[in-house]
């Protein structure tokens, strides 16, 4: 029977030998949460299950290496290059099928982009390579200089050997009871290293012409047919375009789809990019739904084989438009499936209001965990790794919780306390919940915060938990209260130069106050945003200095940013900071639309503000004590510090109470959430603060006596 609204979304498709019972596909992401040695854990199961549970029609394993010894694409990637795994990974396709998914395993040699080992990293060509969006970047510790990392080309030898291990690991996948394979040749790994006429440079039958950089790749294909006959099937990811001069456009895209299919290839999953460009890759918050889709429609014009296509789908309805209007057979998500593994689920039911979108932050799934060798986790959904937050149980003692604050953080403890049988109630200053978050609406690109705002307003709201809006908040009317967290955020600091108190001086809240009356949420009583003249100077190096930047040069401004740091920024996600600079520099992210900004953005590093005059004249020292001046119109603070003024009073006044976010230090939406969830879950039976000051529950029973 068809879907009233997504008929295409829920059809069956035959891949192989096999059938998906919807359109509905988990692309391959590397969740680096196995054990050292690349066997399956509990962890990895939960997360793969929770998707299948979840509805998700075809569900691929990411990034499982056939050889330990020469590359992992992170440091506790899933390993298939050894038998005693194979149990393991039956485990884990079994945790799928049961729950009615197909499931697959992509096997991927990260070749010259190995997060482990570091060094002596094998590739198609030799090359000295600087990568830094990528989790093989080049190590560079605290007082070295970035060299870049030296790769060499592999012998013919060497080739072979590894065709063998791939074939091997497909084998094993086999034998575990998967539905099929996948190999990974995007993203600038081994197999596209061979593949990207940009990497490609050998003079063998592994190079030069477009069938010596497919060999490797065929003859792998080739092996596993005979290991594990040709009713398995085989899928291929690849980039429909790489970005990058020289690199594979999308003419060559076709040939490669055809050839495949020529070869007994049964599927093609096109993704995009290289990581000398990185944001094609990971494509961050600036790219808008859907933008790579052209590539496998393109693809799709010319084959018979199912086709899958990815990056940046999050709406069901955008999703059933895709697959009704032909231009691909399957709709692949990866990090949307990390934030909300029930997103089939939540479509079939019509409740699409419920599914918790990504908001491509690149921040829990990559900058702060990948990236620096940790195991995956998100940014909004606390659950992803830390299983704690999959089945919340009932509080022993439900308590009275107030959350100071209706930031994001705020909510999410508010959330799961009320989960959890708590009676919360949330007190906030302003208007309307949201908190720093809502700045983000009006900077171009950044939309999709928004997304997460609403999310949880929206749960906040079907909860019933308790909302008091323009509250003011003093010690007794906190008193009555089990537990307080505080999730006041932060406060602007203004430094002690003379004329910080002019008229010209403004905050990049107040310029970046949203206006939209539209919003079901919206708080129409507050003032309109500030208006900057045309040139800006805007001073400090936080998220609201980068998003004033950005809003007031997409306005046509002409702009400085101003910092004591050696380099604007340096904490941003790379991906983002790679896109923004290009923007600051007049140009786009690959693959971008947009016109580009009509003054560069200037960055001024190592440099403070020491005066500011009522015409507008800037003065500034830089860190070699030189003198200069800026002529401007306004001067926008992007300084923060903790707002945590109500902290000692109620430790003072025998109140449990705690910091979360940047009420406790200023950092990002992450660390807010993180602790929320933290906090919220801690609320139980015997709680208190220990001697770090931190909420404790649940206490042994000789110590909870103790305290009695």
């Amino acid at each position: 029977m068809l879907h009233p609204d997504y008929p295409h979304l829920f059809r069956p498709l035959r891949i192989g030998n096999f059938e998906v019972l919807n359109r509905v596909c988990h692309v391959p992401t590397d969740i680096s949460s196995a054990n050292a040695d690349g066997s399956v854990n509990e962890r990895v199961i939960r997360y793969h299950e929770e998707i299948a549970k979840g509805g998700c029609g075809l569900i691929i394993v990411g990034a499982s290496s056939p050889d330990k010894a020469t590359g992992r694409p992170t440091v506790t990637c899933v390993c298939v290059d050894e038998d005693p795994l194979i149990p393991g990974l039956a485990e884990l396709a079994e945790a799928m099928h049961r729950h009615g998914a197909r499931c697959a395993v992509q096997i991927q040699a990260p070749g010259r982009q190995a997060a482990w080992p570091r060094k002596n990293l094998l590739s198609a060509s030799d090359q000295v390579i600087d990568i830094p969006g990528s989790a093989g970047h080049e190590v560079v510790y605290a007082e070295e200089l970035a060299r870049g990392k030296s790769i060499r080309a592999m012998t013919v030898e060497e080739i072979y050997e590894l065709v063998e291990k791939f074939a091997e690991g497909a084998w094993r996948v086999q034998q575990a009871g998967f539905d099929c394979v996948e190999l990974h040749g995007a993203h600038g790994y081994l197999i596209a290293q061979f593949m990207s006429p940009y990497v490609n440079k050998r003079h063998d039958r592994f190079g030069g012409s477009f069938l010596g950089r497919m060999r490797f790749l065929l003859e792998i294909v080739a092996r596993i047919q005979r290991k594990c006959g040709r009713d398995f099937p085989v899928g291929v990811r690849y980039s429909g375009v790489e970005w990058v001069p020289g690199g594979r456009e999308l003419d060559e895209t076709v040939q490669v789809a055809r050839m495949l299919e020529e070869r007994g290839v049964a599927f093609v999953d096109i993704s995009a990019g290289i990581f000398e460009a990185p944001a094609a890759v990971m494509d961050p918050m600036y790219y808008p739904q859907g933008w790579n889709t052209y590539a496998a429609e393109e693809v799709k014009r010319h084959v018979k084989i199912p086709v899958i296509t990815s990056h940046t789908l999050r709406d069901p309805e955008y999703c059933e438009r895709i697959l009704a209007e032909g231009k691909a057979d399957l709709v692949g998500m990866s990090r949307q499936l990390i934030a909300d593994p029930y997103w089939a689920n939540k479509a079939l039911a019509r409740q699409p209001q419920e599914i918790r979108k990504c908001i491509s932050c690149l921040v829990g799934c990559w900058q702060e965990s990948l990236m620096v060798k940790r195991h995956m986790r998100c940014t909004i959904n606390p659950a992803v790794g830390d299983e704690r937050f999959i089945d919340l149980e009932p509080a022993r003692t439900a308590l009275r919780v107030a959350v100071v604050g209706g930031g994001p953080g705020g909510m999410e403890a508010a959330r799961i306390a009320s989960l959890r049988g708590h009676q919360v109630t949330v007190l906030e200053k302003t208007g309307e919940l949201g908190g720093a978050i809502l700045s983000c609406c009006s900077v171009p690109g950044k939309h999709k915060m928004r997304w997460y705002a609403d999310w949880l307003r929206y749960q906040i709201q079907k909860l019933n938990v308790a909302v008091q809006l323009r509250a003011t908040v003093g010690i007794e009317q906190l008193r009555p209260f089990d537990a307080v967290i505080l999730a006041t955020g932060s406060r602007f600091l203004r430094p002690d130069v003379p004329g910080i108190g002019l008229p010209l001086v403004t905050t990049f809240e107040d310029l970046l106050r949203c206006r939209s009356e539209r919003c079901e949420f919206y708080d129409t009583s507050k003032p309109a945003p500030t208006d900057c003249g045309q040139t800006v100077l805007v001073w400090g190096d936080h998220f609201g200095a980068a998003d004033a930047a950005e809003k007031l040069a997409f306005e046509g401004k002409k702009v400085y940013v101003v910092t004591e740091a050696a380099e604007f920024a340096a904490w941003m996600e790379p991906c983002h900071r790679d896109v923004m600079f290009k923007r600051f520099a007049g140009g786009n992210g690959e693959g971008l639309k947009g016109n580009p900004f009509a003054h560069a953005v200037t960055v001024i590093p190592r440099t403070t503000v020491t005066g500011i005059a009522a015409g507008g004249e800037i003065s500034l020292l830089d860190q070699a004590f030189r003198k200069s001046t800026l002529q401007v119109d306004n001067v926008v603070l992007a300084k923060l510090e903790p707002d945590d003024g109500l902290y000692v009073p109620l430790l003072e006044a025998g109140i449990r109470a705690v910091c979360i976010g940047d009420c406790r230090q200023v950092r990002n939406l992450r660390a807010a959430v993180a602790e929320g969830a933290n906090a919220a879950l801690t609320l139980d039976q015997d709680l208190m603060l220990n001697a770090n000051a931190a909420l404790i529950s649940r206490l042994p029973t000789e110590v909870a006596v103790m305290g009695r």
